[in-house]
């Protein structure tokens, strides 16, 4: 089981990784999420713990299901 910092450091790599991989800037996932773009780079580098709401804002904006995001951790 991975530690407590580790899951923020793997969610943040598995949100980066699936918005390169659906052609998005930081810039963009955070307005589709409704976020602030700075936030979005938070999470990417495990600066900030996520809430549930806002995993499930950042996979609708996505375009995936939150068990997607959290299947690694």
């Amino acid at each position: 089981m991975a530690q407590r910092n580790d899951v923020s450091k793997i969610l943040g790599q598995t949100i980066r990784d699936r918005r390169i991989k659906a052609g998005l800037s930081q810039e963009q996932l955070a307005e589709k999420a409704n976020l602030a773009r700075n936030y979005i780079g938070n999470i990417e580098r495990a600066e900030y713990k996520v809430t549930v709401e806002v995993l499930a804002r950042v996979a609708k904006a996505l375009g995936v299901r939150v068990c997607d995001l959290v299947v690694d951790l």
